[in-house]
């Protein structure tokens, strides 16, 4: 025990000094009626920006791969052009939402005057992600070939 308030079991049978847990909690908050002045909004944007790049960046890789395995397996595969011309919508839409992200990365806002371009440039990556979601969607149900044993076999 560190402190001397009130003590709980926990999971593993262990006192949880309740008075030392609560010092670590902020003291007030929106659902306690305080203000939220200990969250930093830009942060907290700025985190979350980077974490939809990084998924874009990831995204973005697969598709490149899967148009290399569509290039190499040739015209002949029955939705060839299709397909192509899937992931370089999807690729296109990738790289104007990467921009977009950075934008919205780049700004702060905290400052009013950003607030309202910002909410309107996040609500348009927002769309533009979507529609990147639905392209890869129909990529994946175009781009499927039968390969390996189950291709050999007829059902």
């Amino acid at each position: 025990m560190q402190g001397l308030g009130k003590t709980e079991r926990g999971e593993q049978g262990r006192d949880i000094d309740l008075t030392s847990l609560r010092s670590t909690m902020p003291a007030s908050g929106p659902l306690q009626g305080g203000s939220t002045t200990n969250l930093n909004m830009n942060l907290y944007a700025t985190k979350k920006t980077a974490a939809e790049g990084m998924l874009d960046i990831a995204l973005f890789l697969a598709n490149i791969t899967h148009m290399k395995t569509v290039i190499e397996q040739g015209a002949g595969y029955r939705y060839y052009i299709a397909v192509l011309t899937l992931i370089s919508f999807s690729l296109a839409l990738q790289i104007v939402a990467g921009v977009l992200i950075i934008i919205i990365a780049r700004r702060d806002v905290n400052e009013e005057s950003n607030q309202k371009r910002l909410d309107s440039l996040n609500n348009t990556t927002t769309i533009i992600i979507f529609l990147i979601f639905v392209t890869n969607i129909f990529i994946s149900v175009f781009g499927m070939e039968r390969t390996g044993l189950f291709a050999r076999m007829h059902f």
